[in-house]
């Protein structure tokens, strides 16, 4: 499936699992992702986003989000959507 580029990795909470992605594109709850970078590689849905600890349904180019993930992620890992 084509994928396009949205955003990078800064920083990853393991105790929480949480990765803060900074965003180049939009993103919003329901995508489909894939995280790749020298060690991860795997894809999933987006279940939840957070900006500044508040749930939001979407969120734009520029936007620092924090999204649970269900792998570990590393800082600039690249985070694309699936285009389906």
């Amino acid at each position: 499936m084509p994928e396009k580029e949205i955003g990078t990795v800064t920083h990853y909470y393991g105790n929480i699992g949480v990765g803060i992605i900074q965003l180049s594109d939009t993103l919003k709850v329901g995508d489909n992702i894939h995280i790749k970078g020298h060690t991860t590689d795997f894809s999933q849905l987006v279940s939840s986003l957070q900006i500044e600890h508040q749930n939001v349904p979407e969120a734009k180019a520029g936007d620092l989000v924090g999204l649970k993930v269900e792998q570990k992620v590393h800082p600039k890992d690249k985070v694309f959507k699936v285009i389906s």
